[in-house]
């Protein structure tokens, strides 16, 4: 039998959680990673519906692009959605896990690679690599090096190297050196965690910056369509080929579009990115009111919603966790989880 640990390992295989962002909670956030398989329901929220449909669909375990769990819980008194849907997973024992941020900035079987697809583009790229990467040695007595390891690797930081310190015999405790790889977007939560061990005396580390070489990784992406079109008719292309029903857009520049960027989810925060280079369009979403001004007439902006523009995830996931594992049913969920509407 397949446990909830494989699956995750797996899917950590594709998406390691050091690839998600500082403010994200991907994981597992309900479960016993021992606990045994019996159905796999993917979905893009686990919210209370999608928990009803698991267990309907007898799935004991739901795969999420959205942790439903973005900040801490301090009580769990079913007083919203979130407390709800947590107290109902684990009444009925199904495990929650979340694979969100670290699948946005994935090339390979990722989020923005699944549009790029649905959009034939040709020779993409990550829109903005990941640049930032840390070395991080600790001090400590050897008697808490592996609870500190535990620590840091389940947060996200890659554990390199452990060298003994040479020190006095009237030393009271052996002492062990470790070193530790930490992804720029985890930064400030390591050192967070560090500050809650006792063991730890933080003046007794360093910190130093790495060139991060890896173009898999970063937020984004960006290729050519295969012929140039006018703007009206590649608005109509994104239409048609994401299967959606309306796109709220900047005015079009009077150039053709061939040089695509697109991110999946909220992306405005790469409008810049996207216009450095020399991007014709940009498709993303949640973009506010004063953002679109930010175009400037150089590039199409095409908000295309954030589910709309997430849809795919939810085959993706059930695809790649259905080629892995044949012992389980996986399902993609049926239950409609937008909290957008539209009015036409």
């Amino acid at each position: 039998m397949t446990t909830v640990g494989q699956i995750t390992q797996y899917l950590e295989s594709i998406a390691p959680l050091s690839y998600q962002e500082s403010y994200d909670n991907a994981g597992l956030l309900t479960g016993n990673k021992d606990q045994q398989v019996g159905g796999v329901l993917v979905c893009l929220d686990a919210t209370e519906a999608v928990i009803d449909e698991a267990i309907q669909r007898n799935c004991n375990v739901v795969v999420t692009h959205h942790p439903i769990i973005f900040r801490g819980l301090k009580k769990l008194n079913g007083k919203n959605y979130v407390e709800r849907t947590i107290i109902k997973a684990i009444r009925h024992e199904i495990a929650i896990y979340a694979i969100h941020t670290n699948l946005d900035n994935v090339y390979y079987n990722g989020v923005n690679q699944q549009i790029a697809e649905k959009l034939g583009l040709r020779d993409t790229t990550i829109l903005q690599p990941s640049s930032a990467l840390y070395s991080l040695w600790v001090t400590l007595p050897e008697s808490h090096q592996e609870n500190f390891c535990m620590e840091l690797t389940t947060l996200g930081a890659e554990a390199i190297s452990i060298n003994p310190v040479n020190l006095p015999e009237s030393a009271q405790a052996p002492q062990v050196r470790l070193e530790f790889k930490v992804p720029g977007g985890l930064k400030n939560t390591i050192l967070a965690a560090m500050q809650r061990l006792p063991e730890i005396d933080l003046t007794d580390f360093s910190l130093a910056v790495l060139e991060n070489k890896d173009v898999t990784v970063g937020a984004g992406m960006i290729g050519f369509l295969p012929e140039p079109m006018s703007g009206k008719a590649f608005l109509q292309w994104v239409k048609t080929n994401m299967e959606i029903s309306c796109i709220r857009y900047t005015d079009i520049p009077d150039k053709p579009i061939q040089k695509v960027a697109l991110c999946g989810g909220a992306g405005s925060f790469l409008l810049s990115t996207a216009i450095s280079h020399g991007a014709d369009a940009f498709v993303s979403s949640d973009f506010k009111y004063h953002e679109f001004f930010d175009a400037e007439g150089k590039i199409l902006v095409a908000d295309i919603g954030h589910f709309e523009s997430e849809q795919y995830t939810i085959t993706l996931l059930a695809e790649l966790l259905s080629k892995k594992f044949t012992n389980f049913a996986v399902h993609c969920v049926k239950t409609n989880t937008n909290p957008v509407n539209y009015f036409f």
